[in-house]
């Protein structure tokens, strides 16, 4: 069986910025705190302790307490809950939308990685403790991201209009969408358990965030996990400071920008808007535009004088939602977080934000990409050792992948740079002769040199093109078992919900996620089932 590791670096899958971040390059060192190792986490647990107050943390447990009123939390996050309330607790974080029944895999990575980094840090640091929490993204507004999840081969949907905050939506319609997954999913024992979990989470809570807790609950309570919802008027007024700064001075666009202006070499996830904030109501999340001294909320009648949009800030916080920019602030402020933890595309935003933390007087976490996954059942694992590829082999691009493997199965050297190399010095000795003569013999000579080279590349093409129909039936299987593991040649998790690896078995898959995924470690994780 392929025992390869594979380092993110090294996968393809990771962007210049975040390979160059996880090398630790000296140009990204200016753009976060500490990088994540078990030994850089004493210091930022000390920087944390001197940045979050008692009151903040007060605020906190009582927004948690009546968010998870009417829940059955579990002992493991009751536990956790009581020990937010100790001035030694620190939060690791991650974040995700609240895609329908989890949408894509990684959700499941990125918290089990936060879990399975909270662990490792108390046996690190026992004089601490360290409570994982998932911050649900209530105040998205983009429906079209989460209104689906794929089965198998099948997309289920749910089709219907959204205008607000997708936490406050409705779970009313879902009920069809359950019939629909009810179909695909058959008989058996893990078909009733999926069924069940869908029904309980969206057919018997009334919006999406209460659904989505009890569905993140369902899978990773009994690990103590702990579920935010930052849509809530007390934390909000805790925020609310910030808020007023960015109304008043803008602060986030000039310190982001700044830092953008620094990262031309790469680019660039999120450019910053003058006002990083929208206002939101249960049918509304609309951008805050500044013009002429009035703020206007955009697509709307609705504006405010500087004095009228102050009043509301600090009447109905609520009404106020941090964009991509300044949600990190808004996590960092609420929390007692030492860790953020996600994908490329989130560090990569995350890292152009240091310089405006140290504006607000913040701390800046430590950023950890998190957990990257590839699944497979042990006959596919068999099957590569057959066709004697390894997992760094499956992880190619299938066009150089087909190219590597009929080199290997052709008897006939495919590879023409010595023919090549020869036709270039006998060409070079009559590039000298030309320089001897008239211009129209060394352009005769040039022109000679670009038709022979080129015919040699037709040629190798050519050979190629045969030898990978004379191994044709080994390049399909092999073609075929990639494009089982990375469907749509795109990452796995990035496609695939968990249910359909729960539905052949069992409860494995998550208790093999808890073995394997090492948070600390930057390598593609290998699963086989």
């Amino acid at each position: 069986m392929p025992s390869d590791c594979i380092s993110f670096q090294s996968s393809g899958y990771f962007t210049p910025l975040i390979t160059d971040y996880l090398n630790q390059k000296e140009n990204l060192k200016p753009l976060y705190n500490r990088f994540p190792t078990l030994q850089n986490f004493k210091q930022q647990i000390q920087e944390k302790q001197q940045n979050y107050s008692s009151d903040s943390r007060s605020v906190l447990i009582n927004a948690l307490e009546k968010q998870y009123t009417g829940f059955n939390a579990t002992e493991a996050t009751k536990h956790n809950l009581d020990l937010l309330k100790q001035e030694n607790t620190f939060t690791i974080t991650t974040g995700h939308q609240l895609n329908l029944f989890t949408g894509p895999l990684y959700f499941l990575y990125k918290i089990v990685s936060t879990i399975n980094l909270s662990k490792q840090l108390s046996e690190t640091y026992p004089e601490y403790n360290f409570v994982p929490v998932y911050w649900m993204a209530t105040e998205d507004h983009d429906f079209d991201e989460i209104n689906y999840f794929n089965f198998k081969d099948k997309k289920i949907s749910w089709n219907r209009e959204s205008t607000g905050p997708v936490g406050r939506l409705s779970t009313l319609g879902l009920k069809a969408v359950l019939e629909v997954f009810e179909k695909e999913l058959g008989p058996g024992n893990n078909a009733a358990w999926l069924k069940e979990l869908f029904r309980e989470a969206y057919i018997k809570h009334s919006n999406l965030a209460d659904a989505t807790r009890y569905l993140a609950n369902e899978i990773f309570g009994k690990n103590g996990l702990v579920i935010i919802d930052g849509d809530n008027a007390n934390l909000k007024k805790m925020f609310a400071p910030h808020v007023k700064e960015e109304l008043l001075n803008q602060t986030s666009h000039t310190k982001v920008a700044e830092t953008a202006d620094n990262l031309t070499d790469y680019n660039i996830q999120v450019n910053p808007r003058e006002i990083n904030l929208f206002y939101i109501e249960d049918s509304i999340r609309e951008r805050i535009i500044l013009q002429d001294g009035v703020y206007y909320v955009n697509n709307t009648e609705v504006k405010f004088s500087e004095a009228q949009i102050l009043a509301l800030l600090e009447t109905n916080p609520e009404k106020f939602s941090p964009n991509v920019i300044m949600r990190p602030l808004y996590e960092e402020v609420i929390l007692p977080n030492l860790c953020y933890i996600g994908g490329g595309g989130e560090l990569a935003y995350w890292l152009e934000l240091k310089s405006y933390f140290e504006s607000a007087g913040v701390t800046f976490p430590m950023l950890l990409l998190r957990n990257s996954v590839l699944i497979a059942t042990e006959k596919q694992a068999e099957k590569l050792d057959r066709l004697n590829l390894s997992w760094a082999d499956v992880f190619m691009k299938q066009d150089k992948l087909v190219n590597k493997k009929t080199v290997e199965f052709s008897e006939l050297s495919l590879d023409f740079s010595e023919q090549r190399e020869f036709l270039q010095q006998q060409f070079a000795k009559l590039h000298a002769m030309a320089t001897k003569t008239d211009a129209t013999f060394g352009g005769a000579v040039k022109a000679q040199e670009t038709k022979q080279l080129k015919g040699l590349d037709n040629l190798e093409k050519k050979l190629r093109r045969a030898e990978k129909q004379n191994h044709a039936d080994k390049l399909e299987r092999i073609t075929e078992i990639q494009n089982e593991l990375f469907p749509g040649r795109s990452l796995q998790e990035r496609k695939a919900n968990f249910s359909q690896f729960y539905l052949e078995y069992d409860g494995k898959l998550i208790d093999k996620l808890f073995s394997s995924l090492k948070p600390l470690e930057h390598d593609f994780n290998i699963v086989v089932l």
